[in-house]
């Protein structure tokens, strides 16, 4: 990343922009694009949450809805034995447009992870914002270095941020545009096959970070002439604590109904909605937390809000796929590689829920003076995942085979129903 840009290797991610002036100079510059993003959103906002009871649910694949963000250059022999450990059959990776030269690296690790659905997110820099032939040159290099081995490529990231690059949705626009006309003209071989050795490289992209839907809007309804394969989301919801908390009136559900019914109105995307980034900061792991200290939770929470947000996403059967943001991270990951690999007790949490509900069938969720209960089949036995935000107790049935966040027996008269959700296995009654 070229001045005034700089990257945190600590915490993944840009520094924040420090220019003031420069900032106040390329928002100007984009003027026309934000008063655009303005009314845009004044129309499409009201209109759309007007529309959101009549959006009906799809049937998501379990399969490949738990994805899991894997950085190739940190661990990467470990992160493949961990990926194995926990059964993860749909991985995100991260690559940098600015750090071309690490390509063989990527190119190497994903034809150990062809037993997987891939999703690449390519993320930009304000060089290759500004320069759409070096944009061009470089994603040609990509497409045509990948070719066959990834099945989702995600066209920029966090584009509401202007430390990412982008001081407009026109910029992004352009941006994504650059990579729809290069995907359909010059590797359209690539599109519509079914052949055994081939993948059909889908184009997601939108990319706004946080509920900063009016962003969204602009990106959903303009009249540059690209469609997506589908919608990508960084739905935090970590500055609220807990993922049932709200903001502005609005939980994780609501706000995933939300955007899902402007996918829907969309007239350029097909009903696909992914969330390709989303985690908790840890306390005491600064400089590694992307956040201030104030944003951050212990451990056990994490792994419990973790949990929880993948059910309520799960429970929509409004989102394709969630990618946790990631495996191996000091500040925010499964795994603390800081002294060796130490497994979070998230890593645990993780493999527990996709031991339980990769294969699962959702039935219903139910919600009571905040008590959950999500109900699902899995090999046609009913199962169900209990959590409540006020702990109570649930008396354990005879018919009931008990187990924790973790994955431990619990064999206890009475259940402890709190912040850690518990999986209840109903057994037939004799």
């Amino acid at each position: 990343m070229k001045k005034p840009y700089q990257w945190d290797n600590y915490s993944d991610q840009p520094y924040q922009l420090k220019d003031k002036e420069y900032k106040k100079k390329m928002r100007k510059k984009e003027l026309v694009s934000l008063v655009k993003t303005f009314f845009i959103s004044l129309f499409i906002l009201p209109f759309s949450l007007i529309m959101m009871p009549f959006v009906r649910r799809k049937h998501v694949d379990s399969n490949t809805f738990f994805c899991m963000g894997v950085d190739f250059q940190r661990e990467p022999k470990e992160s493949l034995k961990l990926l194995n450990e926990l059964g993860v059959e749909h991985i995100l990776l991260r690559f940098k447009l600015w750090e071309m030269d690490s390509l063989p690296l990527l190119q190497e690790f994903v034809s150990t992870c062809q037993d997987k659905k891939i999703t690449l997110k390519i993320m930009q820099d304000q060089e290759h914002v500004e320069d759409l032939q070096l944009l061009q040159k470089d994603l040609r290099t990509l497409f045509g270095t990948l070719n066959g081995h990834v099945d989702i490529y995600e066209i920029g990231t966090t584009i509401n941020r202007a430390k990412w690059g982008f001081f407009s949705v026109d910029e992004y626009n352009r941006f994504f545009q650059t990579a729809y006309d290069l995907m359909t003209q010059e590797f359209s071989h690539l599109l519509g096959q079914n052949g055994k050795d081939s993948r059909n490289p889908k184009l997601i992209g939108s990319g706004v970070i946080d509920f900063e839907y009016h962003f969204t809007a602009h990106t959903f309804f303009n009249f540059f002439k690209y469609r997506y394969d589908g919608i990508s989301a960084l739905l935090y919801v970590d500055r609220r604590g807990a993922p049932e908390n709200t903001q502005m009136g609005f939980d994780l559900s609501d706000k995933i109904a939300w955007l899902s019914t402007m996918v829907w109105l969309s007239p350029k995307t097909p009903q696909k909605l992914y969330i390709t980034e989303t985690n908790w900061p840890i306390t005491g792991t600064a400089p590694y937390a992307p956040t201030s200290e104030h944003e951050c939770i212990d451990e056990e929470q994490y792994a419990d809000f973790m949990i929880r947000y993948y059910l309520l996403a799960f429970a929509s059967q409004q989102v394709d796929a969630v990618a946790w943001h990631q495996l191996i991270a000091p500040g925010y990951g499964l795994i603390d590689n800081r002294e060796g690999i130490r497994k979070r007790s998230a890593f645990e949490a993780y493999k527990n829920m996709l031991q339980h509900l990769k294969y699962a069938q959702f039935l219903r969720m139910d919600i009571k003076r905040d008590y959950y209960i999500l109900q699902c089949l899995v090999d046609e036995k009913l199962l169900q995942i209990h959590w409540s935000l006020k702990p109570t107790t649930l008396k354990n049935e005879d018919y009931f085979d008990v187990l924790s966040r973790d994955g431990k027996l619990i064999e206890d008269e009475i259940l402890n129903i709190g912040s850690s959700p518990l999986y209840i296995h109903i057994k037939d009654k004799v």
